[in-house]
């Protein structure tokens, strides 16, 4: 038989017969697992069966990319208790509700002096900032409707990479491997930030051009049951799953503060990680914690529930009281 004949594209045909023989005899479930809400998943670095649908589609839970800001005036609907995720930057502080983030689960700022991306999972309880620079470019973001351990997966709308939003990191298409830059947010209420800032911040506005509920949430008591909605693929008993705790990694060692762990202590927590000195302030009242250098700067560490963080950092560090 002459093997060299070749198909149009340029594949020997035996080659070309041996793939589609291969395709069925894996069938169709095989090439749906390769590509899930239209992403391309044939090269991603973790294990596409574990990436899972979560309900709604890609954009389903739709991303704010124009947000709009207001002075807190006492027209917004927050209550003094609602909690937000703030951002100090050069041009002022922002806070961005969780009621909104709850819906939406993406904000973009690609237009200011340093462009921002505002994240949140509700699942996972992450609200994380990062800069969205990568290789030169401003990427801006959309929610998958795909998840990973539980966590959002975002993708960026230039190149339709996924990424993991814990993670920080792209896990599929052309970005594969690439990271994004933390930057520091904090979790604060309302009336808390507002006394902070003293009239110096805005807050994002309710007016998204979506009609939501944002003093509704759509996940009832999820923060406060032991269920987890999505599979994930480490699991440890040694808190319950939705204990809050505050996560930083940092040379290569990562470390979880559980809030029932700082709850005991008086005053400042004085600790290292990964060779650096840090101290953490923890707010009971919110609850929340917040991590800083020798100088005082605030570093970006996460608040995550226990699970979520340890599903990504089996190894983590855990700081006792006791």
């Amino acid at each position: 038989m002459d093997t060299s004949k070749r198909s149009l594209r340029g594949m020997p045909l035996w080659q070309l017969a041996w793939c589609v023989g291969l395709c069925l005899l894996l069938g169709p479930s095989w090439l749906a697992a390769q590509q899930k809400n239209g992403f391309d998943l044939q090269s991603a670095l973790i294990p596409p069966e574990q990436i899972m649908r979560g309900g709604p589609p890609r954009d389903g839970i739709p991303a704010i990319q124009q947000p709009r800001f207001e002075r807190p005036d006492g027209s917004q609907p927050w209550q003094p208790n609602d909690l937000m995720l703030t951002y100090d930057g050069a041009g002022g502080s922002r806070a961005f509700p969780i009621g909104i983030l709850n819906w939406h689960e993406i904000v973009n700022l690609p237009n200011q002096a340093q462009p921002l991306v505002i994240t949140f999972c509700p699942l996972c309880g992450t609200g994380i900032g990062f800069d969205p620079l990568v290789d030169g470019q401003y990427l801006t973001f959309g929610v998958s409707g795909l998840l990973y351990n539980s966590d959002l997966l975002m993708y960026d709308h230039q190149t339709e990479s996924l990424w993991s939003q814990i993670e920080g990191r792209a896990v599929s298409g052309p970005m594969a491997g690439k990271e994004l830059q933390h930057v520091p947010v904090r979790h604060e209420r309302w009336q808390a930030w507002q006394a902070r800032v003293d009239g110096r911040g805005e807050v994002l506005s309710t007016d998204t051009g979506y009609g939501r509920d944002y003093r509704k949430s759509p996940y009832g008591n999820y923060d406060q049951s032991e269920r987890i909605y999505f599979p994930v693929t480490q699991t440890s008993r040694k808190y319950h799953p939705k204990t809050w705790v505050l996560g930083w990694r940092h040379n290569g060692e990562t470390k979880a503060w559980p809030f029932p762990e700082l709850a005991e202590l008086d005053g400042v927590l004085r600790d290292s990680i990964g060779g650096k000195a840090v101290t953490v302030h923890y707010d009971p009242e919110t609850p929340s914690a917040e991590l800083r250098d020798a100088d005082g700067s605030l570093l970006p560490a996460t608040r995550a529930f226990w699970f979520a963080w340890y599903t990504f950092h089996p190894d983590t560090g855990i700081f006792e009281s006791n």
